[in-house]
């Protein structure tokens, strides 16, 4: 049971994790890379099958990898098995709701919809159009508030609702 609570816990840390890093990362310094991913596909172009973003989710999985081999092979470590797992299971999640329904690069759903994978990607598309928040994937919170350039609070904008 202790296994199981541990790697669900990982698995749930990851959705603020990811927000974070896509912030601070993939925003910031991981822009070069990134900006692969935010290149707007014009209509008749088919999507790319890599971008240079990819490289993102093999650096993650390679950290998930060793974390792996240090939490099979060095004693005291075996919590970083189940962490690992959890870890894995969201990235697995992320690939299928992100690259997967919303990016369509792999022909899983053809032209179907699944409401609750709909919502994701309206989310996600107001990423793409802003080029900001949010920046969740699973659970994308919504910035009801931002500061203007005057430093003064805007009023609620309802299409974050």
């Amino acid at each position: 049971m202790r296994t199981v609570t541990i790697a669900l816990c990982a698995f749930v840390l990851m959705e603020p994790f990811t927000a974070l890093a896509h912030r601070l990362v993939m925003h910031g310094a991981g822009i070069v890379l990134h900006r692969s991913h935010h290149r707007r596909v014009r209509p008749g172009e088919s999507p790319r099958r890599w971008e240079a973003n990819d490289a993102f989710p093999v650096m993650f999985a390679a950290v998930v990898m060793l974390g792996f081999a240090v939490g099979f092979n060095v004693s005291g470590f075996d919590v970083l098995v189940p962490i690992g797992i959890g870890i894995t299971a969201y990235g697995a999640a992320y690939a299928l709701v992100h690259d997967v329904y919303i990016h369509r690069r792999l022909p899983l759903f053809g032209e179907r919809t699944l409401p609750v994978f709909e919502r994701l990607a309206v989310a996600h598309r107001r990423h793409h159009d802003r080029n900001g928040a949010p920046y969740g994937m699973l659970a994308p919170l919504p910035v009801r508030w931002a500061r203007g350039r005057s430093g003064s609070r805007p009023s609620h904008d309802p299409a974050d609702a």
